[in-house]
């Protein structure tokens, strides 16, 4: 059997495949020690509601069986949507991460291209 590709390393988004290890509900967030170096203003971390830029639902993904630290979320700040600006999370528009949240069971697989 051929091993997927690492979906993520440190402070880099990739592709691969993966699961949903658990779903979030306005989850808190811990800026990644990579994200904190290049903007030392954030907080080490910020309580889950609707200023978080982490937004109001958050799938974790696992990759054989091991948590990525890395999440399907939705934000806050939409223009942000689709780029590369977290550290290795995929960030798509608040609505859509809850749709996504109350659709997708844990244990999902997810294909990131």
């Amino acid at each position: 059997m051929r091993r997927a590709p690492r979906l993520r390393r440190p402070g880099l988004a990739g592709t691969g495949r993966a699961e949903i290890n658990r779903t979030l509900e306005w989850p808190d967030w811990n800026p990644a020690p990579e994200m904190i170096g290049h903007h030392p203003h954030l907080p080490p971390r910020l309580e889950g509601g609707p200023f978080s830029p982490i937004g109001g639902r958050a799938l974790s993904l696992d990759q054989n069986r091991r948590d990525m630290l890395s999440r399907i979320h939705g934000t806050n700040e939409p223009e942000t949507s689709g780029q590369a600006v977290s550290s290795g999370c995929i960030r798509m528009l608040n609505e859509d991460g809850i749709d996504l949240y109350e659709r997708v069971p844990v244990a999902a697989k997810v294909v990131v291209r």
